[in-house]
């Protein structure tokens, strides 16, 4: 079963991410900011993580570069999601190792067809 990690602060994003990717019959995981998330990436590696980039105690891209630089850490892939839409942070995630984006907010069609161009679903 594919496993995805939703790192958001945010529970509301969350709940809404967890009720779109069940549909997609994956096991889920949630951490409210990237020390969480890499903490549950340590115990298990999760096959797709969707990411948010403004977090406390850990942001999203600093938790992509830890993440990357650790055992197993190129395997996930990586959605980031968020309301940031300049292309400069756009391009920094791609840099620190993300392989999609989307912006907040986001539904079922948006995940499906990012999850797909990234080969989970």
């Amino acid at each position: 079963m594919t496993h995805c990690l939703i790192v958001d602060d945010s529970k509301v994003v969350r709940i809404v991410a967890r009720r779109i990717i069940e549909e997609f019959d994956f096991s889920i995981e949630e951490a409210e900011n990237g020390q969480i998330a890499l903490d549950a990436c340590k115990r298990r590696m999760p096959d797709i993580i969707l990411l948010d980039w403004n977090m406390p105690v850990m942001s999203g891209i600093e938790f992509l570069t830890e993440l990357r630089r650790s055992d197993g850490g190129d395997h996930p892939k990586v959605v980031f999601c968020t309301t940031e839409n300049d292309m400069s942070h756009i391009q920094q995630a791609i840099r620190a190792g993300a392989n999609e984006y989307i912006m907040k907010p986001f539904d079922n069609e948006i995940l499906s067809t990012k999850f797909s161009q990234v080969g989970v679903l």
